[in-house]
């Protein structure tokens, strides 16, 4: 019996919804310094193998002004911020909001910033990328301040002054630390005095909940992280000194562990799997903290010998953070090396230049984890397919994403300029920006692409 032709294409059409339904199910916004949860994995499926012969597929560019401050994504809106100069030092930050299909601005919101103080030509624009949380977006400036904004206007909800407010000494490369949500609050990295290290508001109000930690050494860079461990969830805390435990709804501080960094260089985000706990600094090296399972404590399990950046022996990172996949630890080190570490000791397996291409001071690339595999921008501006094992690197495909700009005073570098900003990867696309534009190019797997397996 011949089936209706009406029938047909009513299950065409089931079909074909369930489908877009499934598909859509993967997608992921980026609300934040490296995505959903600060940890660097972008989980969506549908993303290609390889990179299309032509290049990447870029939907649209919008010009931009300068800064390192990579993009936030979420709700349909990419948040962005940068600098507009007017003098050699004084001009004005910007938070522009883009639609995501089609880079429309929809708004911007801009204030004052004065750039004295900071280091010579690293003084170009905002380095923390915005902290998205529902209907409204937090960011802060170069210089500590720290705004909250109505995400679908940029009405400015509430702000802070840092050095106004409370007495910052801003260290010489800026304010790095992206505010992080954790409930109710919104905790920032101040280097604030009277014990303002760490500062937790009210993220509807701004006003403050609670204040933790003696400002005796610089703030440092590192973005603050929840974890849960020990039975307890724990706001860590990388600075300078130490890497801090606290208890993110009170301030409470409950453990500390010393690890003096050098030039005030606590930049890479801490990172944490099962029980281990890593920090990674450009002259100090690398320490890994085993978490106790059952109360909020660490010890030591293992931690670098040199200080030096470049006698190294661990890892030494700056820019880049590191990951820890199952029992390796990877990272790029202080002169572009990409690293395969044992998680357990400490032990280099192997390294390799392939993907910052040269061994040049702070060269870097930045690593993130989809499935089995890594897409890695390096500071060149290409963006990398690669697996990761504890035997070595194998490079899948490569492609050009975005011209390297940022020049600092660095002509011994073979592209003349670095990329130092961190992409985001929402929606089966990446969204990465330099000291001149902002694209959106797509990631997604198409039916005419070549599957030739990697």
């Amino acid at each position: 019996m011949k089936t209706p032709f009406p029938f047909q294409r009513c299950c065409s059409a089931i079909l074909l919804l369930a489908a877009c339904m499934v598909a859509s199910s993967w997608a992921e916004d980026w609300p934040e310094w490296r995505g959903e949860g600060r940890s660097g994995v972008w989980r969506e499926d549908g993303i290609l193998q390889r990179f299309p012969p032509s290049g990447l597929q870029v939907k649209w560019r919008k010009a931009l002004g300068s800064g390192y401050a990579g993009p936030a994504v979420a709700a349909g809106r990419v948040f962005v911020l940068d600098f507009v100069a007017e003098t050699a030092r004084e001009g004005t930050e910007r938070l522009l909001a883009l639609d995501e299909t089609s880079g429309r601005q929809l708004w911007s919101r801009s204030w004052t910033a004065d750039y004295t103080g900071l280091s010579g030509s690293y003084a170009i624009g905002p380095r923390a990328t915005p902290t998205v949380d529902g209907s409204r977006v937090y960011v802060l400036g170069a210089k500590g301040a720290l705004l909250c904004l109505r995400s679908d206007s940029g009405e400015i909800l509430w702000q802070k002054d840092f050095e106004q407010d409370y007495g910052t000494e801003v260290p010489v490369w800026g304010m790095v630390g992206a505010p992080l949500v954790d409930g109710p609050r919104l905790i920032a990295v101040v280097g604030g005095q009277d014990g303002a290290k760490v500062v937790a508001f009210d993220k509807r109000t701004g006003q403050e909940l609670w204040r933790a930690l003696p400002s005796d050494s610089e703030p440092g860079y590192a973005p603050p992280i929840v974890i849960s461990a020990g039975g307890r969830r724990q706001l860590i805390v990388w600075h300078p000194k130490a890497v801090s435990a606290l208890d993110p709804a009170t301030g409470e501080v409950l453990w500390q562990q010393p690890f003096r960094s050098d030039k005030g260089l606590s930049v890479a985000t801490p990172v944490f799997s099962g029980s281990r706990l890593l920090v990674s600094a450009f002259v100090n090296g690398s320490m890994m903290l085993e978490l106790d399972r059952e109360s909020p404590a660490a010890r030591l399990l293992w931690r670098g010998k040199s200080d030096s950046e470049i006698d190294t022996d661990t890892l030494h990172s700056l820019i880049s953070t590191p990951v820890i996949d199952g029992d390796t630890l990877y990272g790029v080190c202080s002169y572009g090396h990409l690293r395969g570490l044992s998680a357990g000791t400490g032990q280099r397996l192997w390294e390799t230049l392939a993907v910052t291409g040269e061994k040049a001071r702070w060269a870097t690339a930045f690593l993130v984890r989809q499935q089995d595999r890594y897409f890695i921008s390096n500071d060149r501006g290409e963006l990398i397919i690669a697996r990761l094992s504890p035997s070595g690197y194998r490079e899948i495909d490569r492609t050009r994403l975005i011209a390297p700009t940022s020049r600092m005073g660095i002509g011994r570098r073979r592209a003349g300029a670095v990329n130092w900003s961190h992409p985001a990867y929402a929606n089966r696309h990446i969204f990465a920006r330099n000291d001149r534009e902002i694209l959106r190019a797509s990631l997604e797997r198409t039916a005419t692409e070549s599957e030739r397996a990697p």
